[in-house]
C-alpha cells in the first residue's frame, strides 16, 4: 500500500477551492413574560397585550422583525428532538392573538406566520427527574442567612427589582417595541449579566453555591443552544424568541461557535419603535 502525502501548499489550495458554508444568523430577541405567569426571581406586571393599542405594536414588531427573512423560529418551549417542533403551531391563527397573552403565541407564532413558515422548534432545557437545578438560587439564599451576607445578596438582587419597578410605572406610556429595546440591552439590569455575576461572591472555598448557580445556569442555556444546533443548516437565519434573562448567553453562544453569527435585534425593535411613536 503506497501512502500518499499531500504538501501543505496543495491541501491549502483545495481548502481555498472549497467554499466555506453559508453563517448560520441568529437573532436573540429577549421579551418579558406577558402572561404574568411569575415564575420568575423578579417578576413584572404586564397589562394586556391583546387590546388593539399593544396588537398594533406587536404587529410593528413582526413586520420590522420579517425583514430578518427568518428561516427558522424557535421558543421557550420545551419539545424532544430531534426535530423539536412545537404541535400547538399547527393549531395557530390569528384569532389566538385576541386570548392568548403568552409571548411564544404573540411575537413567536406572529413572526412564523407572517414569513410563511410551517413550523416552529421548542428548544427549552428544564431539569429531568433526578436532574439538577439550573438555577439553584435556594442555596445561594441559605448560604447567606448562615454567614450574615443577607445585604450583599439584596444588594445584588435591587438593580433587577428597580428595574422592574421602573418597567410597571413606565409601560402605560411606553410601547412595546421601546420597552423590548432594554430588555436586549446587555447594559441594563434585565438585558445583562450583572446579577449573575454578583452572586459569585457567595462562597468559602469548599461550599460555592454562587459558582454552583453560574455554572448551572451557563449549562442550560449551553443545552439550548445545543439544541438549535442541532436542526439548523447553513444558510438559516433563526429567530429566537426567548426570556430575556437567558441573553447573554445565547448571544453569547451565536457570535462564538464556529459558523454562527450573531444579528442584533434592537435596530429592528428601533424601527418598530419609530413605527408607533
Amino acid at each position: 500500500m503506497t501512502l500518499t502525502i499531500l504538501p501543505a501548499a496543495a491541501i491549502a489550495a483545495v481548502a481555498a477551492a472549497s467554499p466555506a458554508p453559508a453563517p448560520i444568523q441568529v437573532m436573540v430577541l429577549g421579551t418579558y413574560h406577558f402572561d404574568n405567569p411569575s415564575r420568575d426571581k423578579v417578576n413584572v406586571r404586564v397589562d394586556d397585550v391583546t387590546v388593539p393599542r399593544r396588537q398594533r405594536e406587536l404587529d410593528a414588531i413582526a413586520e420590522a422583525v420579517a425583514t430578518f427573512q427568518p428561516t427558522r423560529v424557535m421558543v421557550e418551549v420545551q419539545r424532544p428532538g430531534p426535530t423539536y417542533d412545537v404541535p400547538d403551531y399547527a393549531t395557530f391563527s390569528p384569532a389566538l392573538l385576541r386570548t392568548d397573552r403568552n409571548e411564544t403565541t404573540q411575537i413567536g407564532y406572529r413572526i412564523a406566520a407572517r414569513v410563511g413558515l410551517r413550523s416552529v422548534q421548542g428548544i427549552d432545557e428544564q431539569p429531568g427527574k433526578g436532574e439538577p437545578d439550573y438555577f439553584p438560587i435556594g442555596r445561594v439564599e441559605s448560604y447567606a442567612k448562615a454567614h450574615g451576607d443577607q445585604a450583599p445578596l439584596d444588594a445584588a438582587f435591587a438593580s433587577v427589582q428597580a428595574s422592574a419597578r421602573q418597567f410597571e410605572a413606565e409601560q402605560s406610556v411606553t410601547s412595546i417595541p421601546r420597552m423590548l429595546i432594554r430588555y436586549n440591552d446587555p447594559s441594563t439590569p434585565m438585558g445583562g449579566q450583572d446579577l449573575y455575576y454578583s452572586l459569585l461572591r457567595f462562597g468559602d472555598g469548599d461550599n460555592q453555591p454562587g459558582a454552583d448557580l453560574n455554572a448551572m445556569w451557563y449549562l442550560r442555556n449551553a443545552k439550548i443552544f445545543a439544541k438549535l444546533v442541532n436542526v439548523a443548516r447553513p444558510g438559516d437565519r433563526i429567530l429566537v424568541v426567548y426570556g430575556a434573562g437567558h441573553g447573554y448567553w445565547l448571544r453569547h453562544f451565536a457570535a462564538t461557535t464556529p459558523g454562527y453569527k450573531s444579528i442584533d435585534v434592537r435596530p429592528y425593535l428601533e424601527k418598530a419603535a419609530d413605527q408607533v411613536r
